[in-house]
């Protein structure tokens, strides 16, 4: 008896709508992280990109708990000498509210080649509306 490993052009991939409005960032970065890199899938192999596309709304709404709010802190570096700047994540929520969700769902996946581009799939969007349509997300419930 032979292991057989999926190939390229014999994944399908399908395209998952995730609604973040009161969910916990960390249940849902978990949740997102398994389904893209194919973990809920019979034919997972570590090795070989078998995930599926999933598009986040809502992330404005995503709950932090306890005092996350102001006591989390979130960093980037500028790249010049004492460029380091740090912002608790209220501000990060008002200038940039996608990037809770995508920080938290990215520290999730691997650090490597494929991590990265497992994360290209990951769509994240602040409100309620998003352009893929065409490609008709099925909805999961993550409450």
């Amino acid at each position: 008896m032979t292991t057989t490993f999926p190939k390229q052009n014999e994944i399908d991939r399908q395209w998952y709508l995730v609604d973040a409005t009161g969910v916990s960032a960390g249940r849902l970065a978990t949740r997102i992280a398994d389904i893209l890199r194919g973990k809920t899938k019979p034919i997972f192999t570590p090795h070989v990109d078998t995930g599926d596309f999933v598009i986040v709304i809502n992330a404005d709404k995503v709950r932090l708990s306890g005092a996350k709010e102001e006591q989390k802190i979130y960093k980037h570096y500028t790249g010049y000498p004492s460029g380091l700047r740090e912002f608790p994540a209220s501000t990060i929520r008002e200038k940039n509210p996608t990037r809770i969700v995508t920080q938290a769902v990215k520290g999730m996946l691997p650090k490597t080649r494929q991590g990265r581009q497992v994360a290209t799939r990951l769509k994240v969007y602040a409100g309620s509306e998003h352009p893929h349509e065409a490609q008709q997300p099925q909805p999961i419930d993550l409450a």
